[in-house]
């Protein structure tokens, strides 16, 4: 499956996989305001595409991963700009950067950005990691 995502009017299209080569690079606001930087992807468990990504943020030692919604997120030259507010973003539930995502935390995360949360038909997370 593929996410379709826009970046100068033109359909871009990101495979799972291929967003994954982003990790590393920088996350930034709207304002082009550094959030921190991209750790992992995390796909709809029911189309697998690329839903959610955790960021790095805070102090070296002091490290965590925020979730951030991927959905209408562009690129630029060496960075990866989502549709939401650096403060909210800093906000947001997060683990530690050794930690998992525990499947009674996903429904926080939606609610944090406002987004619907169902699980799956038979009750399965909605999150995975890739």
């Amino acid at each position: 499956m593929r996410a379709n995502h826009w970046i100068r009017g033109e359909t871009l299209m990101f495979e799972a996989e291929d967003i994954r080569e982003w990790r590393g690079h920088d996350v930034v606001d709207t304002g082009k305001r550094k959030i921190g930087t991209l750790e992992a992807v995390y796909v709809d468990t029911s189309t697998d595409t690329p839903s959610f990504a955790t960021v790095t943020v805070g102090l070296p030692t002091k490290r965590r991963l925020v979730f951030v919604p991927l959905a209408d997120a562009t690129v630029g030259p060496d960075y990866l700009k989502i549709p939401w507010d650096k403060k909210l973003a800093k906000e947001a539930p997060s683990i530690d950067t050794d930690g998992e995502l525990p499947a009674e935390d996903e429904p926080q995360i939606f609610a944090h950005y406002g987004l619907p949360y169902t699980t799956g038909a038979s009750g399965e997370r909605r999150l995975g990691r890739r």
